[in-house]
């Protein structure tokens, strides 16, 4: 029986090229012979490839999803080492011929079915749609070129747009308007169109006039149609070259690919690079005749995986196991603080919120439909000069997707979405902004206290919720943005102050501030040991640093370093355990009677809240500490650490500063109130005045200049007096 099956004897498909061979015998013949045995081959390699004995993939994805077939391209390398080449050469001659061939196996493998007359038939089998994959790497889309015209290519990047669906003619059907004879024209796939001919080939009867030249009319309704629609498609963040614009691609999908790719997901596509003459576009120069644009018509497309922009399966086994033996150690968490920017001296508590910024939480779905966040936030605020934005460069070097963008240059429509015109249809889309093209990595945002406090409030959503909505020029939509926020900032003052309270330092609102999870104040002491070993370290790091670059194993380290963070965050989502979640529930209820009592003696909220938010942060701590390990459990050890560093950050944050009702004596109190009146009497009301002239002239009049300046701090906050440039000069209101 084995042999029953095979291509040549009983399947009676020879018949389908019969015209061509009869009209030019000689150099079509041969053509046709040529691409029937490959129209054989692709029959073959549906119903005969099987992957192991007797499982025969393709036709069983056949049978149960008749719409479309996704190919491999290497088991049909495996299968015949001629057709890939052939495919790559010139997709748009075979694939049309692998679509029939899946086709004409998909009759072949349905059961006959009772036509009207009651006798049986062949059924109905539909256009089927073939989808390439392969596990080649992609190009990059700058080297795309002419001499990859017509060739099938591989990119891959983010979608920033998508355009609406619109209908696309595969078979124009027209009709002569003198002798009323039909003729149907095949239209070309992607962008193309149909080539019209001149003339009607109706012979005119005697006393019949013949047909003019350009008689055709396109009937529209007769037509056969597909939909289709058209992407843009981004480079990837991390593959642009410093100081280059990202380049676009238009993208070209048709049939089962519309509307299943929305905004700001990153895509790897499969596609023929082609070309088309644009349209009524500035490109379109008088005299530039022969000049096309290109884009590229998809005919195979995959979602790279949030978490890697590569897919999840290209770890080797021995990566696998060397980043479990790596895990299993004692100190992993040291050892991985240790990497995380070692140019840097110290800030050990920073290094180890950046780690956890870099691992995560774990993300959850309840049941009815919540999404709670597992991403940390972390907020460095502090003095010029320690480093603040070095961490963000490093952050932006070693996280798998990252954005790096800067307070002033950066607003509320770059940062979440704007909608953008198109020029040629004059339709509005979305492009996604910072927020979005990082969705599944990190956003650094330098000089966060620059921003406007409009295009920080765009940030709010995006930071607590995940995603940021839109409605604007009619569209309305929702797009993920799963990102962790790392911000850097500078106190109002440009320095901290020590003898300002927390919210006058802090100068950001409650509601931004009770988002980020870890809030450290980086502050610059000047001690004469730490300062000399800070010197020494920074020497031997300008000293060495010809030597280090050169040496390769730097690079591998961090390299190293990403592929374990990309490894962790796919494999390892942790949960608490059970003695862990006791812990934790008596330690916040501790946090919240301490700050309520703090409250109580002050008369004063504190500037950073502690609130429902911080026990959450407080558990991603825990589960990102656990994910370092590759542990699926967060033990009571891991609450402790991730209560440590809450503690050393935020909650120090919290009480730095001085408390202005702290036991101020009678005495203080009069001083206070005196120099009030003098500043008053100093000051009348809309005049200005710079403060450390202020100041002086007080304390030559005998006051306490601590007192003067508690005294100019408490009428500012009740509004008396105002502050301008930069706090130099002071303004007394009505």
């Amino acid at each position: 029986m084995s042999g029953w099956d095979e291509g040549a004897v009983y399947y009676s498909n020879q018949a389908q090229f019969t015209e061509a061979s009869s009209e030019a015998e000689g150099a079509a013949a041969s053509s046709t012979a040529s691409r029937h045995s490959v129209l054989l081959k692709f029959k073959e390699f549906i119903r005969n490839f099987e992957k192991e004995k007797n499982v025969f993939p393709y036709r069983e994805s056949l049978v149960n999803n008749p719409k479309f077939l996704v190919v491999h391209l290497e088991d049909i390398l495996s299968f015949d080492s001629d057709l890939p080449s052939l495919l790559r050469s010139s997709p748009s001659d075979y694939l049309p011929l692998f679509e029939t061939a899946a086709a004409e196996v998909l009759a072949g493998l349905k059961m006959k079915v009772a036509g009207d007359s009651g006798e049986m038939v062949e059924p109905q089998t539909g256009e089927l749609q073939i989808l390439l994959t392969s596990k080649e790497d992609p190009v990059s889309m700058r080297s795309l070129g002419a001499q990859y015209i017509s060739k099938l290519v591989k990119i891959s990047g983010i979608t920033i747009a998508a355009s609406r669906i619109k209908a696309k003619a595969t078979y124009v059907q027209l009709i002569c308007k003198n002798c009323k004879s039909p003729r149907t024209v095949p239209c070309r796939p992607g962008l193309g169109g149909a080539i019209v001919p001149r003339s009607c080939d109706h012979i005119p009867q005697p006393g019949e006039e013949p047909c003019p030249i350009d008689p055709w009319i396109v009937v529209p309704d007769r037509s056969k149609y597909v939909d289709q629609q058209t992407l843009k498609l981004q480079e990837n963040p991390e593959d642009v070259p410093t100081g280059e614009l990202p380049r676009n691609m238009l993208l070209s999908v048709d049939r089962h690919l519309v509307q299943t790719i929305v905004p700001g997901t990153r895509l790897t596509i499969m596609g023929i690079y082609s070309i088309f003459q644009a349209a009524n576009s500035s490109t379109n120069h008088k005299g530039a005749v022969a000049i096309r644009q290109p884009y590229i018509r998809v005919v195979g497309m995959e979602e790279t995986n949030e978490a890697s922009s590569r897919g999840p399966s290209t770890f080797t086994q021995e990566e696998v196991e060397e980043f479990k033996k790596f895990a299993s150690n004692q100190d992993t968490y040291e050892v991985i603080c240790s990497k995380i920017a070692p140019s840097i001296f110290g800030h050990v508590d920073v290094k180890k919120a950046v780690a956890c910024l870099l691992f995560g939480g774990s993300r959850k779905n309840l049941p009815d439909g919540v999404k709670l966040r597992g991403d940390i936030n972390v907020l460095l605020l502090g003095d010029p000069s320690t480093a603040k934005s070095q961490f963000l460069k490093f952050v932006e070097k070693t996280a798998p997707i990252a954005v790096y963008t800067s307070g002033k240059g950066s607003s509320a429509a770059g940062l979440t979405a704007s909608v953008i015109r198109d020029s040629s249809s004059r339709e509005f889309y979305l492009e996604g902004g910072a927020m979005v093209l990082a969705d599944g990595g990190v956003v650094c945002i330098d000089e966060f206290d620059k921003m406007r406090p409009e295009d920080r409030v765009a940030i709010h959503e995006a930071m607590e919720q995940q995603t940021i909505s839109i409605a604007k020029a009619g569209i309305t939509t929702v797009l993920n943005s799963r990102t962790s926020v790392l911000a850097a900032a500078n106190p109002p003052s440009g320095r901290y102050d020590d003898l300002k309270t927390t919210q006058d330092n802090i100068d950001l609102q409650t509601t931004i501030l009770s988002r980020f999870d870890l809030i450290f104040i980086v502050k610059d002491i000047r001690m004469y040991d730490q300062d000399k070993i800070i010197a020494s370290h920074v020497i031997k790091v300008h000293a060495t640093a010809q030597t280090a670059s050169s040496d390769s194993r730097a690079s591998k380290e961090e390299n190293w370093l990403k592929r374990y963070i990309q490894y962790c965050r796919t494999e390892c989502h942790p949960r608490l355990s059970e003695t862990a979640c006791t812990k934790l529930q008596s330690d916040y209820v501790d946090i919240r009677r301490g700050m309520r009592q703090q409250a109580n003696e002050t008369g004063e909220a504190a500037a950073i809240p502690i609130t429902v938010r911080q026990l959450e942060a407080i558990i991603r701590l825990s589960e990102a500490l656990a994910k370092m390990k590759l542990s699926h459990v967060a033990t009571e050890g891991d609450v402790a650490e991730a209560l440590r560093l809450f503690k050393v950050s935020t909650m120090d944050a919290a009480r730095s500063g001085i408390n202005q009702h702290i036991n101020i004596t009678p005495d203080m109190a009069n001083e206070i109130k005196q120099a009030e009146n003098q500043i008053k009497r100093r000051l009348g009301i809309g005049n200005r005045i710079s403060e450390r002239r202020l100041i002086d002239d007080l304390t030559r009049m005998g006051m306490n200049e601590s007192m003067v300046r508690r005294a100019i701090l408490i009428m500012h906050q009740r509004g008396e007096v105002e502050y301008q440039r930069e706090r130099h000069i002071i303004v007394r209101k009505v």
